[in-house]
């Protein structure tokens, strides 16, 4: 009875043994792959519990959450020959167990060295399409794209998946930053210089074209004015040719009375004439007859 009881149990014992060694798991982070050996025969499997034969089959995970690769500044040169430091970071992960396996033999760490000199040939490879100014400023979002579509390309062929490509900082360095500088510096000053120069211009078109429409204005004006002195003129003579018509004696009279205002209305004004001249013939009228 006893042996028979042991004998149970050992059965027992050995099924629970070999239940175990044929169960595995995977979870939500992970991606597995069966091994027949050294043989893939399955993958692709979801989350949960499944089973393989013991001894016989072997399972080979794999992480499936979001990996960085924080590298070291990579020296590149630009379309204009510049050089510069650049320093950038790679965020990627594992999207086909299967792929990843039979290209780097399960391996994160080559993996990751794969994938380092991936990125580098995408960094160097862009940069050098680029000028330094459109590397450090004005495509800076457009560099980031074609780097991360560069790298992602390649790197399709590890079973990875490049999640984002970003670059943290570019520097010159030591020996081509004075060149640069001086290089951007002559830049703004060829551009201001250029920005003088059409101010010069238009400041030179306004002013003859102010010019030429004073000139215009004060014409027209000076026409208009003659036109005016004309026209008053006319009309005074036909005033006095009027006066004239209607009491020449009058008109003869208020315009010698004029005259005298005229000649000695000032004070301190002396004039010498003989009395008997024309022009005091009014005034020794009045004498003669008082």
């Amino acid at each position: 009875m006893n042996n028979g009881r042991l004998t149970a149990l050992v059965i027992v014992g050995a099924a629970f043994l070999i239940l175990g060694l044929s169960a595995f798991t995977v979870n939500e982070r992970e991606l597995a792959i069966k091994l027949q050996v050294g043989e893939v025969v399955e993958s692709g499997y979801e989350p949960g519990l499944h089973f393989k034969i013991p001894f016989y089959q072997t399972v080979a995970k794999f992480p499936s959450r979001i990996l960085k690769i924080d590298d070291q500044p990579q020296r590149v040169f630009t379309l204009d020959r510049t050089a510069m430091q650049v320093d950038y970071f790679v965020q990627w992960r594992i999207v086909d167990a299967l792929t990843f396996y039979t290209s780097t033999g399960g391996s994160q760490f080559f993996a990751t060295d794969r994938l380092r000199e991936i990125v580098r040939n995408a960094v160097v490879t862009e940069f050098g399409k680029r000028t330094v100014q459109e590397s450090i400023s004005v495509e800076r979002e457009a560099l980031m794209a074609d780097m991360l579509a560069s790298a992602s390309a390649t790197a399709q062929g590890l079973g990875i998946e490049i999640v984002d490509f970003r670059v943290k900082q570019v520097e010159f360095v030591d020996e081509a930053r004075a060149s640069v500088y001086n290089r951007m510096r002559e830049e703004r000053r060829r551009v201001a210089a250029n920005t003088r120069a059409e101010g010069r211009e238009a400041e030179a078109l306004i002013r003859s074209t102010a010019e030429k429409e004073r000139t215009v204005i004060l014409a027209d004006a000076n026409r208009q004015s003659e036109i005016i002195r004309g026209e008053g003129d006319a009309q005074a003579a036909q005033i006095y040719a009027d006066a004239y018509n209607q009491d020449p004696e009058f008109y003869a009279f208020y315009r010698s009375i004029d005259a005298y205002k005229r000649s000695v209305g000032n004070n301190g004004d002396i004039l010498v004439l003989d009395p008997n001249n024309e022009f005091f013939q009014y005034l020794n009228q009045s004498g003669g007859n008082n």
